[in-house]
C-alpha cells in the first residue's frame, strides 16, 4: 500500500486501464489531476480550444481503433456543460468516452459557488453513469467502475466529477495489485443461432443488415465470412458502413431516406427476410415501419436487450454482442454447408448485383459553379483505398454517403444519431491522434466547418496532419432543402458581401475561409474549376505530410443543389439526373424486375 493524493490514484488507474492519450482544457478546479499527469508523464495531452471540441476529439480517438477509449478533461462549471453535446453524440452511437471534470470543494457545493454546477444531474441522461465522487477513497474505484461500464454491454460514455478537495486528499492505494474488472457482454446461444438460420433457410430473398455494433465489436471479418458462407447480400447501415467492402460482390448498397443508394433501397424493397446484427433500426434507415417491414420477416441481434422491439417487434430476437453472435453464425453455417444443408441464394444475389451495377446517380457534371456531386467523384479518384473519412451532418455528409466508397471498418467515422454541427474537425483530429500513419479526410459543409473552426489551431500546434474537404455553398443546405416543404428560404443564407475579398466572384460567399485557415496556422487550397478538384486533393495530401498540419481544400459550389432524399424508402426524390446504365433505361430496369 502507498499513500498518495486521490488525483494520482486516478491517473495510475487510467494507466492500468490502457489510457495513453487525453484531450482537454486545464482549469483551477482540475489542476490537481493535471499535476499528477505532469508528474507521471504517461498520458499525452492535447490542448483543445473549446471543451466541446475536446469531447469530440475523444470520440474520434475511440472510433479510430478497436479497444480505444478517448478521455476528455475540463474544469468545473462550463467545461462540464460544454461536454454535454459530446456525451450525447457518444451515447447515441454507443461510443465509450471518459469525461473528467473538476468541481468546487465539497463544502461549497449547492451554495452557488463560482463555476459550481450539478454536472452529475445534468449529464445523467446522456451517460451510462455520471457521478460526483464525494469521498477521496472512492476515487480509484469510481474510475475502475467507469471503465467496466464503458466496456460492458452496449458501450457508452461516463462522466466523473472530482471536487477539488477530493482530488487533493491523501489516500492509501495499492496500484500494483489493481486489475481491470471483467467485461460483461451477452452472447447468443447455439439454439438461438440455429433458429435464426432455420428462418433464413425458409426465405427466398434474404438480406443481412449490418449495423454499427459490428464495427464496435471488431467483427467485420466475421460478417464477411458469414455472408460468403451463406451467399446472402449485405445492406450496411450508415454506422455499419465499411463492415463489408463497397466492391464486395455481396455488398448490396445502403438503404434509407437520405444516406442510401438507389440499388440499396430497391434491394431492400425486393427482399422477404432481414437479419439485423448490431443495428437499431434508425428512422433515417427505415422510414416508416409500415413500408420498411411490409412483406418481410425479421430477426434482430443486438447487445442491448431493450433495443429489441423498441422500434418494431421482430419475428425473432437475440440478445448478443455482435462478435459473439457472428462467431456462432459462422460456426453453424460452416457445419451446414459441409452437410449440404445451406440454401442456394445465388440467383437472388445476382439480381442484387445487377441493381448495384445499373442503378446509379449522376456525378460527372462539368459546369461552374461546381455541382457538389462532382466533388465526391473526384474524392474517390484522389484518395487511397484505406482512407478514413470523418463527417457529421448536412448535405455534404448525405451526398458523401451516397457517392463515396468505403472499403473497411472504421474508415467511415460519422456521428450518426446526434449529428452536431462542428463535430467534424475535432473528431478528425482525434482520429489522427489515434493513428497518424493513415490518410484521414474530413468532410464538411461551410456551416459545420465554421462551428468549431478554432480547433484547426490544435492540429497546427500538435502537428496532426489531415485533409479537410470544405464544400462551400454559403447556405445551411440541408435546412434550406427541408424548408421547401414550407415554401420558404428563411434565415439559412450564410452569404454576405465580404469587403475584404478582392475576387468579385467570391465576395458574395461571405467568410474568407482561406484567410481564417491560414491565420490558424494551417494550409489551404481553393478550387473553382471542377477539372482541378482531383489535382488539389492530391496536392493537399502531399502538403499535409510536408507541413504536418491540417490542409483545407475549399471547393466553391453552386449555392442551391437538392440532394436525393425522401419520406419513405420507396419515395426518394431524385432531384438530379439518374445515371441509368441499363441499355433500355428505366423501362428496361422495370422489365428486368430490378425495381420491384
Amino acid at each position: 500500500m502507498a499513500k498518495m493524493k486521490a488525483a494520482m490514484a486516478a491517473v495510475l488507474v487510467m494507466e492500468k486501464e490502457g489510457i495513453s492519450q487525453a484531450f482537454g482544457v486545464p482549469g483551477a478546479a482540475i489542476n490537481p489531476l493535471y499535476a499528477a499527469m505532469r508528474e507521471r508523464q504517461s498520458i499525452a495531452h492535447i490542448l483543445a480550444r473549446h471543451v466541446e471540441g475536446a469531447s469530440h476529439m475523444a470520440e474520434g480517438y475511440t472510433r479510430a481503433r478497436a479497444g480505444n477509449i478517448g478521455v476528455c478533461i475540463g474544469t468545473s462549471g462550463p467545461a462540464g456543460t460544454d461536454m454535454i453535446t459530446g456525451l450525447y453524440s457518444a451515447i447515441a452511437d454507443s461510443i465509450p468516452i471518459l469525461c473528467i471534470t473538476g468541481q468546487a470543494p465539497r463544502s461549497r457545493l449547492y451554495k452557488e459557488d463560482f463555476q459550481a454546477v450539478d454536472i452529475e444531474s445534468i449529464s445523467k441522461p446522456v451517460t451510462k453513469w455520471s457521478v460526483t465522487v464525494r469521498e477521496p477513497g472512492l476515487v480509484p474505484r469510481a474510475f475502475q467502475q467507469a471503465f467496466h461500464l464503458m466496456r460492458s454491454g452496449r458501450p457508452g460514455p461516463v462522466l466523473i466529477d472530482l471536487p477539488f478537495d477530493v482530488q487533493m486528499a491523501e489516500i492509501e492505494f495499492d496500484i500494483d495489485t489493481y486489475e481491470p474488472l471483467p467485461v460483461y457482454k451477452p452472447a447468443a446461444t447455439r439454439r438461438q443461432i440455429e433458429r435464426a438460420l432455420d428462418m433464413l433457410a425458409a426465405a427466398h430473398k434474404p438480406l443481412i443488415v449490418a449495423g454499427g455494433g459490428i464495427i464496435n465489436a471488431d467483427a467485420a471479418a466475421l460478417l464477411v465470412e458469414f455472408a460468403e458462407l451463406t451467399g446472402v447480400p449485405v445492406i450496411p447501415t450508415l454506422m455499419g458502413w465499411g463492415a463489408i467492402p463497397d466492391d464486395h460482390p455481396l455488398m448490396a448498397g445502403m438503404c434509407g431516406l437520405q444516406t442510401s443508394h438507389r440499388y440499396g433501397n430497391a434491394t431492400m424493397l425486393a427482399s422477404d427476410f432481414v437479419l439485423g446484427i448490431g443495428n437499431r433500426w434508425a428512422n433515417r434507415h427505415t422510414g416508416s415501419t409500415e413500408v420498411y417491414c411490409k412483406g418481410r420477416t425479421f430477426v434482430h441481434v443486438d447487445i442491448e436487450p431493450t433495443q429489441i422491439g423498441r422500434v418494431f417487434t421482430p419475428d425473432f430476437g437475440i440478445v448478443s454482442d455482435a462478435k459473439a453472435a457472428l462467431e456462432l453464425f459462422v460456426q453453424v453455417a460452416r457445419e451446414r454447408k459441409a452437410a449440404s444443408q445451406l440454401r442456394n441464394f445465388s440467383d437472388w444475389a445476382q439480381r442484387c448485383a445487377e441493381r448495384k451495377q445499373l442503378m446509379h446517380r449522376k456525378t460527372h457534371y462539368t459546369q461552374t459553379p461546381i455541382k457538389p456531386l462532382r466533388v465526391y467523384e473526384e474524392m474517390n479518384k484522389a484518395f487511397p483505398r484505406d482512407t478514413i473519412y470523418v463527417t457529421t451532418i448536412g448535405l455534404s455528409q448525405i451526398a458523401g454517403a451516397q457517392f463515396l466508397h468505403v472499403y473497411g471498418p472504421r474508415q467511415w467515422i460519422n456521428c450518426g444519431q446526434a449529428g452536431p454541427l462542428g463535430w467534424t474537425i475535432p473528431a478528425a483530429l482525434g482520429v489522427v491522434a489515434a493513428d497518424p500513419t493513415r490518410t484521414v479526410v474530413g468532410l464538411s459543409g461551410d456551416y459545420d466547418f465554421q462551428f468549431l473552426i478554432e480547433e484547426l489551431a490544435v492540429g497546427a500546434q500538435f502537428r496532426l496532419p489531415y485533409v479537410q474537404v470544405l464544400v462551400n455553398n454559403s447556405y445551411l443546405g440541408l435546412i434550406r432543402q427541408s424548408q421547401r416543404g414550407f415554401e420558404m428560404d428563411y434565415c439559412v443564407q450564410l452569404a454576405f458581401e465580404n469587403q475584404n475579398v478582392d475576387d468579385p466572384a467570391l465576395q458574395s460567399y461571405g467568410v474568407d475561409h482561406q484567410a481564417v485557415v491560414q491565420g490558424l496556422g494551417c494550409k489551404s487550397l481553393r478550387v473553382t474549376d471542377p477539372e482541378k478538384i482531383e489535382a488539389a486533393l492530391i496536392e493537399a495530401q502531399a502538403m499535409a505530410q510536408q507541413y504536418r498540419v491540417p490542409v483545407v481544400v475549399e471547393v466553391i459550389l453552386e449555392k442551391v443543389t437538392n440532394i436525393a432524399m425522401g419520406t419513405e424508402i420507396d419515395k426518394v426524390n431524385e432531384f438530379e439526373e439518374i445515371d441509368c446504365r441499363h441499355p433500355e433505361g428505366r423501362q428496361g430496369l422495370e422489365m428486368a424486375g430490378l425495381l420491384e
